[in-house]
C-alpha cells in the first residue's frame, strides 16, 4: 500500500466494511482524543488544518487515473469533517480544563450530526461533492463538518441553558 493510500484510508480503516465511511468517522475520534489530549486545542487546531491538507494531496494520489474519484475506501475526509465537527467540544473542555470525555454528548451528538449531514448531502455539501475532484471530496466533508460543528455548539448551548428552546 502507498503512502498516499495509506493516509487516503487513514490507515486502511476505510477499507472496512459495511459503510467505511462510517468506520473512517469512528476511527477519527480515538485519534482526535489522542492529539487533543497530548497537545490541547491549539495542537488540534493544527492537526485539523494539516489532514485537510494532507488529506487533499493524499485523495489526488490515490485516486489518480481512477474512473471513480471518490472510491468509498478513502476516509480521510471523513476524518477531515469529524474533527472539524470536534472543534467546539474540544475547545469547551480545554477551556475549562476538563476531561475530554466528560463532555461526551457533544461527542455523540457531533458524530450523528455528521454522519447526517455527510450522507444527506445538503446544500453546499452537495454542490462540493458533485465536483468530482479530490478538492472536492475533501471539501463537502469540510463543509458538513461546519454544519454538524454549528449542530453541536447549538445544543451545547440549549443543553447548558445558554440558549433557550
Amino acid at each position: 500500500m502507498s503512502f498516499a493510500r495509506l493516509i487516503a484510508t487513514f490507515f486502511g480503516a476505510g477499507l472496512l466494511r459495511p459503510a467505511p465511511g462510517t468506520w473512517g468517522t469512528l476511527a477519527a475520534l480515538p485519534a482526535a482524543w489522542v492529539i487533543a489530549t497530548l497537545g490541547g486545542f491549539p495542537v488540534f487546531v493544527l492537526a485539523t488544518l494539516a489532514v485537510c491538507g494532507i488529506g487533499w494531496w493524499a485523495t489526488a494520489q490515490a485516486t489518480r487515473g481512477m474512473a471513480d474519484p471518490d472510491p468509498s475506501e478513502i476516509v480521510i475526509d471523513e476524518v477531515a469533517g469529524m474533527w472539524i465537527t470536534l472543534l467546539p467540544v474540544i475547545y469547551g473542555a480545554w477551556s475549562r480544563d476538563m476531561a475530554l470525555l466528560a463532555l461526551w454528548p457533544g461527542w455523540v451528538v457531533g458524530f450523528l450530526a455528521f454522519r447526517a449531514f455527510d450522507i444527506t448531502k445538503l446544500g453546499p455539501i452537495g454542490w462540493a461533492d458533485r465536483m468530482h475532484t479530490p478538492l472536492g471530496v475533501m471539501l463537502d466533508d469540510v463543509i458538513a463538518g461546519v454544519f454538524a460543528a454549528l449542530v453541536v455548539t447549538v445544543a451545547a448551548g440549549i443543553a447548558h441553558g445558554i440558549i433557550m428552546a
